[in-house]
């Protein structure tokens, strides 16, 4: 396994110094917000490293890694929208899916534009919020605010990390990456924890207020 990640790494390493990256960028971010098994972080942060090193421009990486994280959830937005029986049919038709999508649905409702920021930088979270804004006919206007800020933060923060990471580690990109990607992993699970601490909060505040209702 170490040796196929290894050879993996290093292809893309190669591909990484060629302009024609700055398209794998664009794509991979684009198909990530529909199928979470494709590692667009992974993407941004090479271009980024990369970009550290003076093989790419880094404000180009970052305006690849925005624009396809943009289109991708702009496009998530409209199936979800136009095919929502289809989506709760093949897509959320599991326990787990289903209790994601009901999750979003709640989560929309309560916090809005607040949760596509945050979403965004939760791997797979992102794919269920987009989806969810389209099923539940969320304002398209304002749903293109909030991704366009969220997309640009993400792809920003990203390439940044690996653009320091290149630059840390001027004759390695394999460890450039592995110390930009483990920092960007602990950012997701960072927000995450957060947010599960908030929302623990949350229910109990809420089963406190209906104690002191029944009391009453």
């Amino acid at each position: 396994m170490r040796s196929v990640m290894g050879d993996l790494f290093h292809q893309l390493e190669d591909l990484s110094t060629s302009n024609w990256f700055y398209l794998v960028i664009f794509v991979i971010a684009y198909l990530d917000s529909m199928i979470p098994i494709v590692p667009s972080e992974t993407m941004v942060i090479l271009g980024g490293v990369a970009a550290g090193q003076g093989d790419l421009a880094l404000p180009l990486v970052v305006l690849c890694g925005a624009a396809g994280a943009f289109c991708g959830d702009t496009t998530a937005y409209l199936i979800g929208r136009h095919f929502s029986p289809w989506l709760r049919a093949h897509v959320f038709n599991k326990p787990k899916g289903q209790a994601r999508l009901e999750w979003a649905n709640e989560q929309l409702r309560k916090r809005g534009g607040v949760l596509l920021l945050t979403a965004r930088f939760i791997p797979g979270g992102r794919t269920v919020v987009t989806f969810s804004s389209g099923m539940t006919r969320q304002p398209f206007r304002r749903f293109v605010l909030f991704i366009a800020i969220a997309g640009t933060c993400w792809a920003l923060y990203a390439s940044l990390l690996g653009y320091v990471g290149g630059k840390t580690f001027t004759n390695n990109h394999f460890v450039a990456f592995l110390v930009a990607f483990g920092c960007a992993l602990a950012v997701s699970a960072v927000i995450e924890l957060v947010r599960k601490a908030r929302e623990k909060r949350r229910e109990h505040r809420t089963a406190s207020v209906e104690q002191e209702t029944a009391k009453t």
